[in-house]
C-alpha cells in the first residue's frame, strides 16, 4: 500500500498524457484515449502500486503510439530511469512509423518472449492492467454493440483470444507478486467470457 501521498510528479504525468494522447481515441469509437491511461493507472493503485509503477501506466502506450524512441527518452528524462524502463517493456513496438511495424501477430510474439525472460513485477503489474482494461472494455463493447466489434481490431477474434490465452500463462508463471494476483483472477474471468461469446 502507498503509505504516502502521490507527488508532484504524479500530477506532471497525468498532465503529459493527456498532452500526448490529446488527439487520440480508442480504436474506432469517439472515447477519449486517456481515459484507458486513467483506468490502466487506477488499477495499478488499486492493486498496491507505487508512484513510478502509476506513472508508467499513465505512460504504458506513448512511446509505442506516440513518438517511438525519442518519445522514450523523453520520459526517461521527464520521469526516470525505473518508469521509462517500465513503460518500454510494456511496449510491443518503439517504431515511430506506423506503416514500419511489424505485423500484429510478429508484435505479440515478440511482446510475449520479452515478457517472459523479464523478473521485473512492475512490468508485469502494469502489463497485466493494461490488458485487463483492454479485455473489460471489448467485453463491455461485445455486450452493447455486438459481434461487430472485433472489425475494430487488426487481429481477428480467435488471434485476440490467443493473445490473452498467452499472456495470462506468463502472469501466472512469473515472478510472484501478490499485488498481481486479483487482477490475473479478473482477466482470466473476462478472457473466459469473451471466448463464450
Amino acid at each position: 500500500m502507498i503509505s504516502e501521498p502521490l507527488s508532484p510528479r504524479f500530477e506532471k504525468a497525468l498532465v503529459y498524457a493527456a498532452h500526448v494522447h490529446r488527439t487520440q481515441v480508442r480504436k474506432k469509437t469517439a472515447i477519449p484515449y486517456v481515459s484507458h491511461l486513467l483506468a490502466v493507472a487506477a488499477i495499478v493503485l488499486e492493486n498496491d502500486g507505487d508512484e513510478d509503477e502509476a506513472i508508467a501506466a499513465l505512460l504504458h502506450d506513448a512511446a509505442e503510439d506516440r513518438g517511438g524512441r525519442s518519445r522514450l527518452d523523453d520520459i526517461r528524462e521527464r520521469f526516470g530511469q525505473r518508469v521509462a524502463d517500465i513503460v518500454e517493456a510494456c511496449s510491443d513496438s518503439l517504431e515511430e512509423q506506423p506503416e514500419r511495424k511489424a505485423e500484429w501477430k510478429t508484435r505479440k510474439q515478440d511482446y510475449h518472449r520479452h515478457l517472459r525472460e523479464t523478473l521485473d513485477r512492475s512490468v508485469y503489474l502494469v502489463s497485466a492492467a493494461d490488458k485487463l482494461h483492454n479485455a473489460r472494455a471489448t467485453l463491455e463493447d461485445l455486450v452493447t454493440h455486438g459481434d461487430g466489434v472485433w472489425d475494430r481490431f487488426e487481429a481477428e477474434r480467435g488471434d485476440t483470444i490467443w493473445n490473452y490465452d498467452e499472456l495470462l500463462g506468463i502472469y501466472r508463471a512469473g515472478p510472484p507478486d501478490e499485488r498481481r494476483a486479483p487482477i490475473v483472477r479478473q482477466l482470466e474471468a473476462v478472457v473466459e467470457r469473451l471466448r463464450e461469446r
